[in-house]
């Protein structure tokens, strides 16, 4: 029996390979199957969808600029592409949580859903709202879910759509021309896109960590002052 075929399962039909089936599900397998408008669809879904949360944003958008370096894809195409659906994901999020999200957080009986994350989401936004939207682009599972917090904290709509905008351009355009330029300057650096994925993730960490070191000092800074009164 040979690899490709599997192990049989009941009845003699073939498993899949479970090595097999991960690879399917790699950024290029993906990309391959789907194409450039399954790329424009995941992009968009996991900027505002909340059933998007889970899909490989950040290595797809890599992926697609190492593929572009290869003439496999068509550069200009998915710029643009990426870029439109990742502002129209996040202004689709922000209207779901400005539309839908104050009905669900004044249930009574709810216990994930309370007003009073309501006021604290609206509360923070005030005061980070700008950064957030732009740095949440570089943090998966946080990019999903920071525009409906942002609809339902009842963000300043020019303010979203302003830096909106802005970490779409970064995020999107940005990580692909990133995926360009290292696929055309380092030979074979597809064979290391796991960890070329890794230390991007962690490099996008680094301004959230920093605004979170800021915040946790300017607060202490703020209780010595009051101690001091």
């Amino acid at each position: 029996m040979t690899r490709a075929e599997g192990p049989l399962g009941s009845g003699g039909v073939p498993l899949l390979d479970p090595v097999l089936a991960v690879d399917l599900l790699s950024p290029e397998k993906l990309l391959q199957a789907f194409g450039t408008l399954g790329l424009f669809a995941i992009v968009f879904a996991e900027s505002g969808l909340l059933f998007g949360f889970f899909l490989p944003g950040d290595s797809l958008l890599f992926t697609a600029g190492l593929l572009a370096s290869q003439g496999k894809l068509s550069l200009p195409v998915i710029l643009v592409g990426c870029f439109v659906a990742a502002v129209a994901g996040d202004q689709v999020g922000y209207a779901f949580g400005h539309r839908v999200g104050p009905a669900l957080f004044r249930r009574p009986d709810s216990r994930l859903f309370k007003h009073e994350n309501v006021e604290r989401a609206q509360s923070y936004f005030e005061r980070y709202g700008a950064k957030t939207i732009v740095l949440a682009r570089f943090v998966p599972i946080v990019r999903t879910f920071a525009p409906i917090v942002a609809g339902v904290g009842r963000m300043s709509y020019r303010t979203f759509v302003s830096f909106n905008v802005i970490g779409g351009l970064l995020w999107a355009v940005g990580v692909t021309l990133l995926g360009y330029v290292l696929g055309e300057t380092i030979p074979d650096i597809d064979k290391y896109l796991l960890p070329a994925i890794a230390v991007i993730i962690a490099l996008s960490l680094v301004p959230v960590a920093v605004e979170l070191f800021r915040a946790r000092h300017r607060g202490k800074q703020a209780q010595q002052d009051l101690e001091r009164l």
